[in-house]
């Protein structure tokens, strides 16, 4: 037998830490080579000239210079296109 009292079940343990997404480098900035641009979950914004895109959708700087964010309009697989902000480092 058990010495010791059933303790229950927890139902407010599902707190988790936030992911620390958005824009880290803004319009006119100067950035080096490999800074971290834009964190973000899905393809919100899209990489343009001088960026390159991680596995887990962050923006990278692919060259030293300077941001800056355009609009565009992206095709989708239906063939509607949604605009999108565009990310570059000039």
């Amino acid at each position: 037998m058990s010495h010791v009292k059933a303790g229950g079940t927890a139902k407010n343990v599902h707190n988790s830490p936030g992911q620390r997404l958005g824009v880290k480098r803004f319009g006119g900035q100067k950035v080096r080579t490999g800074e971290v641009l834009v964190r973000q979950t899905g393809s919100t914004k899209i990489g343009g000239v001088g960026t390159f895109t991680s596995r887990d959708f962050t923006i990278h700087a692919a060259v030293d210079g300077v941001v800056s964010f355009g609009k565009v309009r992206k095709s989708r697989f239906t063939g509607k296109t949604t605009p999108r902000t565009q990310v570059s480092v000039l």
